[in-house]
């Protein structure tokens, strides 16, 4: 699940059927794939959101 959330994340254009399938093999459901796309969907959305506004980080969050 792990090297898909990082390829999905790094490289999504290099997504291919393999990888839903791998995460099939490992037990996960459809369900569960959708909610990982999904959630790391939404991380990268909010990320470029905040970069694009310039937003800095809560002083209490560590680089």
């Amino acid at each position: 699940m792990l090297r898909f959330a990082v390829k999905l994340t790094t490289a999504p254009g290099a997504m291919d059927d393999a990888d839903v399938e791998d995460l099939r093999s490992a037990g996960f459901s459809d369900r569960d794939i959708l909610d990982i796309v999904e959630v790391v969907g939404y991380y990268a959305y909010a990320n470029r959101v905040a970069d694009g506004l310039g937003i800095e980080t809560e002083p209490w969050i560590s680089d």
